[in-house]
């Protein structure tokens, strides 16, 4: 760390406790990365979480002359949210919201998630205007930051227009709230000349003119290129100016802490249609016949961008067949009321009257359907990303033509691009707005590739904003890449002005130097990222970071985006080989054990995510299978006596909770922490509601009872954790997992076969887990085997009791046998054998990572909301972080993965799952016990078959 660093760091610790300050090699990369194709390593990443500990922090890196950057989610493409000084990484704290005039307003700080907010307006029918494609994982700081808009919003809803308000911290560590009078009055008081200049600002640029023509004009479209000039001509006084000025100006100007946002009408009827033309005219003159059609959005897609998708889940058939120039509109129409939108769906039809399409025109109402058109719409970037050559980044060019030049810009941009060998880029983009993406590979690892960008660039830009009069960059922010070319698209009178601007706000220019506007004119071509081949299995990761929100321990270590980055850059370090590469590559191998691997629960949320479906679990699994194959022999010894082990287990709990019983759980806990502490913390951590041992003899009696009649035969496999946990001391009004299981099973009128060698059985997770893959299969061949016995080769459903474990199973065992989960047979197959009485009562319900990747989210919410009146889904708690024992041997996971649990089920007695595991740590978190779902089922209802009459 270079001196003046130092200085800082110093400083700071006096000022904030040290784990809000991180300067070490692994994580400064880690949390330094962004979305973009450029590399900025960071000398200190600062997560203040509050407003006085930022102030104090932009005080003292303002004494030093030291450069901050902001940055939220990252996901920003242009390079604006990276740095080799300060990064301002906003973690925790900075979630707080309030809903104001039912729903009409929404006031959000900058660290909650852009679809959370949605999410919290739903209820009201409304939702901010922003709809970017990333809304599911980028924040509302970045959203506001860079003006992002996406495929509704336009220019109308963006945050430019429906801004109400906001909280914004200057250079100098002022801050003001525009919707406060009194903080107004104090600003003006303070900083007078500064709103006295904005105001001068504004006459002068609205008396000039050619000057506010040219405004109004490029504002006509999108536009986040430069700042926002618009301010200036819109409005007359300083606060408005100021306040909108912020919105777009990429943290270069002041720190937005808090945003009042105006919503919109959320309309709860959406339909869409995928029309088809023949070629990239014919779908240009479609999109102007829409201009004035009632739509909401008209997405294009070209060929090169269908071939990318066309396999994709949801597709419709034949798009391998397409014409070689076919292309895409995805039509998206909404409203309030049936009869209007069918209205609106005939003036679609009107509108494209005449115009040849290759399928008939049909408009889809099926959620499942309509959501899918969307998320392939959504993840084309990443998805043409990921068929890249490996070595290579992905680049996304996004402009935007004034709508009556659309067919005449596409066809021109497009020949640029095949005139500088791009024959691979794709097109797709917001068609109404005129807002187009190319997206194509790049190497940077020659100076002939970077010249070959070079040269792109400048011809794009004079064929978008010389010839068309576009912007050259619509909606993702000017960042480093287009800063170079500000005053090309701008002219010199419009970017003197944005200077004049940054000087007003930041005189030493210490907010995020270089972005936006710079004197650098190939800013461009610096500090590209490189890309290196680190493992197949990732390989094709673009660092988009829509993985991150799903991850439990993104506010713990690192993300899977992050240990992405640190396994290329320790690839990298191994191909360069150097003294000093092979020191730094110690370094980071050392660190990542812990932060990459050790803290990683690699349950696969993050492949829900990815639009490529990269599961960072697997690569975690590889790295701890390198590191235990010479321990092989142990998994071995601990699989063939599996029975053996689980007995041991049992008898362990048993004596754990006689301790418990006597010495009382705060006498337990100190002696078990102290236990902890003093080996290292080898030992695992105890938990007040790590279960007593299960009862196993209820299973041996069941598999030796004949049922007579005739009754549907279900083989029911109870897993190992539900053969060693039995319910929690304190819980009284729980039972056993395998007793509820088979209470339910005999009042649904199943018989029930337990499959032989029960006590020995493992589907293998526990051993694949940890890297022991050889014992993993070998315990799936076991239980493959004597399932398929049970079963009489399929005949009979398989139930197991525990969602991780039934996953593991369907991916694992014989395609003969029917795998069932307990929710989705409980919501298939019980409730309609069972009469159902809801409990009059508020439960809280965790949906486990497997549940979600096996599609069955609703499933579990429409079991819970059978029997119970009132269900609470807490909204942001993912993974649970418990990971099969890592709730016990890393329990900090556990507690980063469920922090704010607590509250948000403050209203609810007990909690329902379908993992025994993570019930636990929900219990201890949630500080109410939670059961499987099985449970709540068996509960509140009674039997209503016949016996004996199959059903």
């Amino acid at each position: 760390m270079k001196a003046p660093y130092t200085e800082l760091l110093e400083a700071l610790r006096e000022r904030l406790p040290a784990h809000k300050l991180i300067d070490d090699p692994l994580r400064t990369l880690a949390y330094g990365s962004d979305a973009s194709f450029y590399r900025l390593i960071p000398q200190l990443v600062v997560r203040p979480d509050s407003e006085e500990e930022l102030m104090a922090v932009l005080a003292e890196c303002r004494h030093r002359r030291l450069p901050v950057t902001f940055r939220t989610a990252g996901t920003s493409l242009s390079g604006q949210a990276v740095t080799d000084s300060v990064l301002i990484q906003l973690n925790q704290g900075w979630r707080d919201y309030r809903i104001l005039d039912e729903g009409r307003a929404i006031r959000l700080q900058p660290g909650i998630i852009g679809a959370r907010a949605n999410q919290l307006l739903a209820p009201y029918g409304r939702k901010i205007g922003p709809d970017p494609a990333s809304i599911n994982s980028c924040m509302i700081g970045g959203i506001a930051a860079n003006n992002a808009s996406g495929m509704c919003c336009g220019t109308a809803q963006n945050s430019y227009r429906t801004l109400r308000d906001m909280r914004v911290i200057l250079a100098d560590g002022t801050l003001l709230d525009t919707g406060d009078t009194a903080s107004r009055s104090a600003f003006r008081a303070s900083h007078g000349e500064l709103l006295e200049a904005l105001e001068a600002l504004g006459r002068e640029t609205r008396a000039n003119t050619p000057l506010a023509e040219r405004i109004r004009h490029k504002y006509r479209l999108k536009n986040t290129t430069g700042y926002a000039l618009n301010s200036l001509v819109d409005f007359e006084d300083g606060f408005d100016i100021l306040a909108h000025l912020m919105i777009g100006s990429e943290g270069t100007l002041g720190f937005i802490s808090a945003i009042t946002y105006d919503t919109v009408q959320d309309a709860p009827l959406k339909t869409a249609a995928l029309a088809l033309f023949t070629d990239m005219a014919s779908a240009c003159r479609a999109t102007l016949a829409l201009k004035s059609a009632p739509v909401s959005a008209v997405e294009l897609m070209d060929r090169a961008a269908l071939r990318a998708v066309e396999g994709a889940p949801g597709m419709p058939v034949g798009l391998e067949t397409l014409p070689a120039d076919a292309t895409a509109l995805l039509i998206d129409v909404r409203d309030e009321e049936e009869r209007a939108l069918a209205a609106r769906i005939a003036a679609v039809h009107a509108a494209l009257e005449g115009l040849k399409t290759l399928e008939p025109l049909g408009f889809t109402r099926d959620p499942e359907l309509y959501a899918r058109y969307w998320k392939v719409r959504k993840g084309l970037f990443p998805a043409v990303g990921a068929v890249r050559d490996v070595g290579t980044t992905v680049i996304i060019e996004d402009v935007a033509f004034p709508l009556e030049y659309l067919e005449a810009g596409v066809a021109a941009l497009t020949e640029t691009f095949r005139r500088h060998g791009y024959d691979d880029a794709i097109l797709f983009g917001h068609a109404l707005e005129g807002n187009l993406h190319f997206v194509f590979p790049q190497g940077f690892e020659t100076p002939a590739e970077v010249h070959r960008y070079a040269a792109l660039m400048d011809d794009v830009a004079t064929l978008v904003a010389d010839e068309y009069g576009g912007s050259l960059k619509a909606e993702h922010g000017t960042g480093r890449n287009m800063a170079p070319f500000v005053e090309r698209e701008w002219g010199a009178e419009a970017y003197a002005l944005m200077w004049r601007i940054k000087a007003l706000f930041d005189a030493e220019n210490l907010l995020n130097p270089d972005v936006i506007l710079s004197r650098d004119a190939e800013l461009h071509l610096h500090n590209l990222k490189p890309l290196p081949a680190a493992d197949p299995i990732v390989d094709k990761c673009i660092e988009c970071g829509f993985c991150e929100p799903v991850c439990p321990s993104r506010e713990l270590t690192l993300t899977p985006r992050q240990r992405i980055v640190i396994q290329r850059e320790m690839a990298r370090l191994e191909r360069v080989g150097t003294q000093a590469s092979t020191a730094r590559l110690a370094t980071l191998r050392e660190a990542y054990q812990y932060q990459g691997i050790d803290t990683c629960a690699a349950d696969g949320l993050c492949a829900t995510q990815c639009p490529v479906g990269i599961n960072t679990g697997d690569l975690v699994r590889e790295w701890r299978h390198r590191r235990v194959v010479e321990r092989g022999g142990t998994a071995r010894l601990v699989g063939r006596h599996f029975s053996g082990t689980t007995r041991i287990g049992r008898g362990a709990l048993r004596l754990v909770d006689t301790t418990h019983g006597v010495l009382g759980t705060g006498m337990m806990s100190a002696l078990t922490r102290g236990a902890r502490r003093l080996s290292g913390e080898r030992l695992p951590q105890w938990v007040p509601s790590l279960p007593a041992p299960a009862p196993v003899r209820i299973l041996e009696r069941r598999a030796e009872k004949a049922v007579g009649g005739k009754r549907d035969k279900v083989v029911y496999l109870p897993a190992c954790a539900t053969r060693v946990f039995g319910t929690s001391r304190g819980d009284d009004g729980a039972e056993a997992v395998t007793r509820t299981t088979l209470a339910l099973l005999e009042k649904a009128g199943y018989e029930v076969v337990i499959p032989a060698m029960i006590g020995h059985l493992c589907c293998g997770m526990a051993f694949q887990s940890r890297g022991y893959f050889d014992e993993a299969d070998h315990k799936a061949r076991e239980l493959n085997r004597e399932l398929l016995l049970a079963s009489q080769n399929g005949r009979y459903p398989v139930l197991c009791d525990t969602s991780p474990c039934t996953q593991r199973m369907m991916e694992s065992l014989d395609t003969r046998l029917t795998i069932q989960e307990p929710v989705a047979f409980a919501h298939d197959y019980l409730l309609t054998r069972l009469a159902v009485r809801p409990k009059h009562s508020s439960i809280a319900l965790h949906i486990t990572c497997s549940s979600v990747r096996m599609g069955l989210s609703d499933k579990f919410v429409a079991l819970a909301k059978a029997c119970a009146d009132d269900v609470v889904v807490p909204a942001e708690i993912a993974c649970c972080g418990f990971a099969g024992d890592k709730g016990l041997t890393t329990p900090e996971l556990n507690a980063a993965a469920l922090r704010g649990l607590a509250d948000a089920v403050s209203g609810c007695d007990v909690g329902y799952s379908n993992s025994r595991t993570c019930e636990m740590g929900l219990s201890y978190h949630a500080g109410i016990p939670y059961r499987s779902i099985l449970d709540l089922l068996n509960e509140v209802s009674r039997p209503c078959v016949v016996e004996g009459v199959a059903t």
